[in-house]
């Protein structure tokens, strides 16, 4: 089993892959080139992505009786086109549930950064312009009591009611796809809400925790931004292209949104030039799971699969 690692991993879980296969770590840690992909195509039987990879749509057809796994390294797959996947005889696996707590830490990291204006106040101060303390100075929101709106009430959207709930008493209010059992959102104080547009009305602060994809491209969008309090911050650790980012300046240069907290965007790693304009947007480099516990986690559980196919069992979290 010949296997390709596309970006550089924790120490300790390379060293693991390695006794477990013939494996190549590419170097240098940049993104694989279409060329790249293609030529992985006919070389691999495993290769073991990142959400940081843009598969071309050829690479599925030239991949097709070599290739037979994609053990991604992340919960996210909608860089991965899994019906091609599925059509070419590819498995698709994830690493889901290892992240969930440092997401969510994240996020309300966030929440209260673009609360409190913190970035504003740490650029002030490496710039030499504060002048001390004054009633009026960076004034921000409360975040104790605020009510707290969550789209996505997955794992991760549940763990972000915890820490909101329990942690700061907010009031936790829903949106989800399907059904939430009654049971678990009393766990959080949550109420679940029709759709999209009635969380936003209501929510002194909207986080978004929901997949990426099809279903949920610029899921946030002008409509949405309409609905929202005036003066509410936008929180997002999920996919960047859950939100309409032309909507977003929009609502920003009107004022009708107060700010944002963001660890993720639609064209990453390129970053729109409008979002350093706004000195009430905290920004963050797509840290979610960026702590040395989750991102250990994560490679060993994208082995675990790796090693169960190559056992002849099903992976634990296949997906295809």
């Amino acid at each position: 089993m010949r296997a390709l690692v596309t970006r550089a991993w924790p120490k300790a879980t390379q060293n693991r892959l390695a006794k477990l296969c013939e494996a190549t770590f590419r170097d240098p840690d940049t993104p694989m080139s279409a060329a790249e992909w293609m030529e992985a195509a006919t070389q691999y039987d495993a290769i073991l992505p990142t959400v940081s990879d843009n598969i071309p749509a050829e690479f599925y057809d030239a991949a097709k009786g070599k290739v037979r796994l994609l053990a991604n390294y992340g919960v996210g797959y909608n860089h991965i086109d899994t019906a091609a996947a599925e059509a070419a005889g590819i498995a698709v696996t994830n690493t889901p549930g290892v992240l969930t707590d440092c997401t969510a830490d994240l996020a309300m990291g966030l929440l209260l950064a673009a609360a409190r204006r913190l970035g504003e106040g740490e650029r002030e101060l490496r710039a030499g312009r504060w002048d001390g303390w004054r009633p009026t100075h960076l004034i921000g929101r409360k975040v104790a009591g605020a009510t707290l709106g969550i789209i996505g009430f997955g794992r991760i959207g549940q763990a972000m009611a915890q820490r909101a709930h329990h942690g700061f008493g907010m009031k936790v209010v829903f949106q989800n796809r399907s059904r939430v059992d009654p049971q678990t959102a009393d766990r959080y104080g949550a109420t679940q809400m029709a759709n999209v547009a009635e969380v936003a009305e209501v929510s002194d602060f909207l986080s978004l925790h929901c997949p990426g994809g099809a279903d949920t491209r610029h899921l946030i969008d002008a409509e949405i931004f309409a609905a929202m309090k005036p003066g509410a911050i936008l929180i997002n650790t999920a996919r960047g292209d859950v939100v309409d980012e032309d909507a977003l300046f929009a609502a920003l240069g009107t004022g009708n949104l107060g700010g944002a907290g963001l660890d993720v965007f639609q064209n990453e790693p390129t970053l729109d030039p409008r979002f350093l304009k706004h000195e009430n947007l905290v920004l963050a480099p797509h840290l979610g799971s960026a702590t040395d516990a989750t991102r250990a986690a994560m490679g060993h559980l994208a082995i675990d699969n790796l090693e169960a196919f190559l056992s002849g069992n099903t992976p634990p979290n296949k997906i295809v």
